[in-house]
């Protein structure tokens, strides 16, 4: 196989245990979440690193460019509030991107790792170096914070 074909990713979106459509290669991707009948995919790119694909034929519908990114670890998103949330370690903030593109952040005060949107529609974010699990609003209130025991992240 050649150098740089080990660069290359493929993102398989797949249902019931069965690929049902591979995305085109690209940079590698960080994240996918679904959202208003669209599939986001997260990439590690500078522009364009979100890119929107209709979740029936999967065709690429619009890529968006989340400001100020710098070191991307995952995403999530909330069909209540209607947007996709974006973890970033690089400036310890977390991205908050609506449907219609428009960005907004606040910052986390260590670095997010997971992100995940519980049944409260509050955003969860692990923090895994200072073993943290902290609870925003969906405007990044901070909520709650809980320090986990350091086994938990040994495993």
């Amino acid at each position: 196989m050649p150098a740089d074909a080990m660069l290359r990713w493929t993102c398989c979106l797949c249902t019931v245990g069965q690929v049902v459509h591979t995305l085109p290669e690209g940079e590698p991707v960080r994240g996918v979440t679904s959202l208003a009948d669209e599939v986001y995919v997260l990439r590690d790119k500078e522009r364009d690193q979100v890119e929107v694909y209709d979740v029936i034929n999967y065709c690429l519908q619009r890529r968006l460019t989340v400001p100020n990114i710098r070191a991307l670890t995952d995403m999530t998103s909330c069909e209540h509030c209607r947007c996709v949330y974006i973890a970033d370690l690089g400036v310890e903030c977390i991205h908050r991107l609506d449907v219609q593109g428009a960005a907004t952040r606040w910052g986390v005060n260590d670095e997010p790792w997971g992100i995940s949107v519980n049944a409260a529609h509050n955003v969860v974010v692990t923090c895994r170096v200072v073993r943290k699990i902290k609870a925003f609003s969906s405007h990044g209130d901070l909520l709650r914070e809980l320090t986990l025991p350091a086994v938990i992240f040994q495993l």
